[in-house]
């Protein structure tokens, strides 16, 4: 491609525009590179650890080309409507109940920006996980682990986003034994609708790491789970119900009223509802 700028005119900057749309830029898609251009340009060379010229050059372009790849992925991995349809109409749930899960557990948003599925990694249960495979949580107690690792729940650890990677990296990687593995990787709630590790088998997959690879996909095989975990801890008849509270006892466990998931749900569900 060749090096465009501001006042350039062409093929070359329509196609720049083109991309500037889809990576969320409010430019006019022409044959002429205006001032919402160049703003935009900058805009992303600043962001991307790029010399802000408005000059785009082979460095400007391969990241461009690059994150556009990026997104198109990312755009791909997610659901739509009509996914969450045809999911309310297999199980008869109200529409506005799914999306109401949905936006609880994730806000909605089963991946990462860098294409990781969302996680949220908890070290209580990899402490409960740790013995149900007969190894002595305490033997891997230390000041470096004990933000990965403790008896209680406790928010205070919480990193959210890709710090919840670090956190579940540190836990796998404290012993070369693949039972530490295991217990880590079942420790973290996964996906769009924030399922724990450890159902993997209750829901039907073979190994923990069978259901991480799925989680992996896209947010349908997030959506696939979440059906196989109504059916499996019998709570289908609590969401067509909209009885919350029973069915976040059920989603979320016996701690769902301290983090208050059943008001929270409630809310979520009668605002969908009125749309």
């Amino acid at each position: 491609m060749k090096t465009i700028r501001y006042r350039s005119r062409g093929e070359e900057v329509n196609f720049l525009e083109q991309i500037l749309v889809k990576l969320g830029y409010q430019v006019v898609v022409s044959n002429y590179f205006g001032k919402d251009t160049d703003r935009s340009i900058r805009d992303f060379q600043q962001k991307n650890n790029l010399v802000v010229d408005g000059i785009v050059g082979l460095k400007t372009w391969t990241k461009l080309i690059a994150t556009e790849q990026s997104t198109l992925e990312y755009q791909d991995k997610l659901l739509s409507e009509q996914d969450l349809i045809d999911f309310a109409h297999t199980y008869d749930i109200e529409l506005a109940a799914i999306k109401a899960v949905n936006e609880i557990e994730s806000n909605g948003k089963g991946f990462l920006i860098d294409g990781r599925p969302r996680i949220l990694f908890e070290g209580h249960v990899f402490w409960r996980q740790l013995k149900n495979v007969n190894l002595n949580p305490n033997e891997f107690l230390n000041d470096f682990t004990k933000n990965v690792l403790y008896s209680k729940w406790t928010k205070t650890h919480y990193m959210g986003g890709s710090g919840e990677y670090s956190r579940l990296e540190k836990a796998a990687g404290m012993s070369d034994l693949s039972e530490v593995h295991n217990a880590a990787y079942a420790s973290a709630s996964w996906g769009a609708f924030q399922i724990m590790g450890y159902h993997y088998k209750n829901l039907g997959y073979s190994s923990v790491d069978a259901f991480v690879s799925r989680m992996y996909e896209d947010e349908g095989k997030h959506l696939q789970a979440f059906g196989k975990f109504l059916e499996a801890n019998n709570l289908i008849k609590h969401i067509k119900n909209k009885d919350w509270e029973a069915f976040a006892k059920g989603y979320n466990g016996p701690g769902y009223k301290k983090n208050k998931y059943d008001t929270k749900l409630k809310k979520a569900y009668n605002t969908y509802n009125n749309l």
